[in-house]
């Protein structure tokens, strides 16, 4: 899967995606897609990648807390 990660505007692909579904998860291990040799992988906070399209990652991958407010009725 690709992002684009929001300080540089670059894609980025996501190497493991359980630690982007894991809202316990703030940063996931990715790599740069720059030229055609893929590059070294890094760790990406979540809070800096949006969807290719410019629209923010689900809350429910980003805020462990998401359904707090539905527990308190």
């Amino acid at each position: 899967m690709f992002l684009k990660q929001k300080s540089s505007g670059h894609m980025v692909e996501v190497l493991a995606l359980t630690d982007l579904f894991n809202p316990f998860s703030a940063q996931i291990s990715g790599r740069y897609n720059h030229g055609e040799e893929a590059q070294d992988p890094e760790d990406f906070a979540k809070d800096d990648l949006v969807f290719l399209s410019g629209e923010d990652l689900p809350r429910c991958w980003t805020d462990s807390h998401y359904r707090d407010d539905e527990l308190r009725r």
